[in-house]
């Protein structure tokens, strides 16, 4: 009897879960099939009081108390209304992926700056990507360029790399800074697919394709794949390719662009032979370079996570947790 009572109990118990694993699953699908679009809301910080609290708190372990006090004298007595009249420096970060989605957040940020900076004031780009879509990448630069016809100088700082639809980005500023074993280059176009059509045929399977227009597709995936279509494909590969060396040595004249749109990349000593990039140097070092001299400001947009992110990742995790110790408590009896 204390068996079956136990058992029970644990039946009930799981019984619990499972319907509140349930609730969640519908509250996701729900959630998810909600036409609203995602909001979320713009974050500005100050750096320079960032690293001005750095530095106290050093100075504080380093210094004993009396030198400390004097040392925050001299720093008060720093004229706050000169402080005020620099030119500010706009931080923006881009980290992108092979979509180039982060493109919806560059759009926010460069619209909320360029209604606040001023002809004197600078942004910088600190940009990470290896690439992705055309489409996705050219909307991006383009979200650059709106900075560039404001006359507002654009820095480009690239640490690790900033590759193909990266560098399509990175073409756009003033002046581009690498770190000396950054990825620069691969000015390039790859498309490539797997085609079913052999296998297909060995298991007499047929695929059907209907299309209106000779070139609605050139190649596919389970069909058979035709020379006149290869070679149309590959035209405008090479279509894409002219479009691409086109608009970067339009961004960057002092490029031979024959030597560097090969598809290749360059490490960052090799990107300043080629003129790639202007200056070796890590966004750190031009940060702090600015510092004495600019008010400096990270501009973010920050999307809000909906019910479905926050409640339904975090209850997944919390409910298997839940189980695991549920689990382990009747076997442990």
């Amino acid at each position: 009897m204390a068996f079956l009572l136990e058992y029970g109990m644990f039946l009930a118990k799981a019984a619990t879960i499972v319907f509140a694993i349930a609730l969640v699953v519908g509250i996701v699908v729900s959630a998810s099939h909600k036409p609203k679009s995602k909001k979320g809301q713009l974050e500005f910080t100050d750096l320079g009081k960032h690293y001005q609290q750095q530095t106290a708190e050093l100075q504080q372990r380093l210094l004993d108390k009396k030198a400390f006090k004097q040392w925050q004298k001299v720093q008060q007595k720093a004229d706050k209304r000169q402080i005020a009249e620099r030119p500010c420096l706009f931080v923006l970060d881009f980290n992108g992926s092979m979509d180039a989605r982060e493109t919806d957040s560059l759009r926010e940020e460069v619209t909320a700056l360029l209604a606040v900076a001023k002809p004197q004031d600078e942004v910088l780009l600190r940009l990470e990507s290896g690439g992705g879509v055309v489409h996705g990448y050219g909307l991006a630069a383009s979200q650059l360029d709106r900075i560039r016809q404001q006359n507002i100088s654009l820095t480009v700082a690239v640490d690790k790399v900033a590759a193909s639809g990266g560098y399509m980005m990175a073409c756009i500023g003033n002046k581009i800074l690498a770190a000396p074993f950054a990825i620069l280059g691969s000015i390039g176009v790859i498309a490539q697919l797997p085609n079913f059509h052999k296998l297909l045929q060995k298991n007499h399977i047929d695929f059907e394709q209907f299309t209106a227009g000779e070139f609605k597709r050139t190649v596919t995936l389970f069909g058979e794949n035709t020379d006149k279509g290869r070679q149309k494909f590959q035209q405008e590969l090479e279509d894409t390719h002219d479009l691409f060396k086109t608009f970067v040595q339009q961004h960057r004249p002092q490029l031979t662009i024959s030597k560097v749109a090969t598809g290749e990349h360059w490490f960052g000593y090799q990107a300043l032979e080629l003129n790639l990039v202007d200056h070796i140097q890590t966004s750190d070092d031009y940060v702090m370079a600015k510092l004495p001299s600019h008010r400096l400001f990270t501009v973010k947009y920050q999307l809000k996570k909906g019910l479905a992110e926050k409640v339904g990742i975090g209850s997944a995790n919390v409910l298997a947790l839940w189980w695991q110790k549920l689990v382990h408590q009747y076997w442990q009896r």
